[in-house]
């Protein structure tokens, strides 16, 4: 019965943070109520009883990837005057093009069926050694794959970075 209480908090907080990141008119705020919407959500996770997303959720986005964006917003140094206004059938498409997203999701979750089942095995599925068997067991080719793009792209970014031509 708590956790329905935690979950409902925890989901608003989400939903104000992620809007006001859209409505925030300095970048850094923006940046700021992202790093607060990544908290909640890690938040859903522990939840779930999937601690070790919780904590791979927070390094991982909170931690690495909203240094990332601070960095960046720091180094563009974005000013007021230099953005220039949208015209006006820029701003019209936009807002119906958010409009027929949110009658599609409507329409996907009108016909979604919430069932519940208390089977134990399924609380214990974000645990850490039941993640490691089933990441090693059933999936571990896409696992080693997405190892071996990852060393590709660092080795990339290394070549790219270097100042003298190779």
């Amino acid at each position: 019965m708590f956790t329905k209480y935690i979950f409902f908090f925890l989901s608003t907080v989400a939903l104000y943070s992620a809007i006001m990141v859209l409505l925030s008119r300095k970048p850094i705020h923006s940046v700021l109520y992202l790093t607060l919407t990544f908290f909640a959500i890690a938040g859903h996770y522990i939840l779930l009883n999937a601690q070790f997303l919780a904590v791979v959720h927070v390094i991982v986005y909170a931690g690495a990837i909203m240094v990332l964006f601070l960095f960046t917003v720091m180094l563009l140094n974005l000013n007021k005057e230099e953005v220039s206004p949208k015209p006006v059938w820029i701003k019209i498409v936009a807002i119906i093009a958010g409009c027929l997203l949110m009658i599609v999701l409507i329409g996907i979750f009108r016909g979604y069926d919430i069932a519940i089942e208390k089977d134990p095995a399924l609380t214990q599925i974000g645990l850490v050694k039941n993640l490691g068997q089933v990441l090693y067991k059933q999936y571990l080719l896409p696992f080693e794959l997405a190892s071996i793009l990852f060393l590709t792209a660092m080795v990339g970014a290394v070549l790219l970075g270097k100042k003298e031509q190779i």
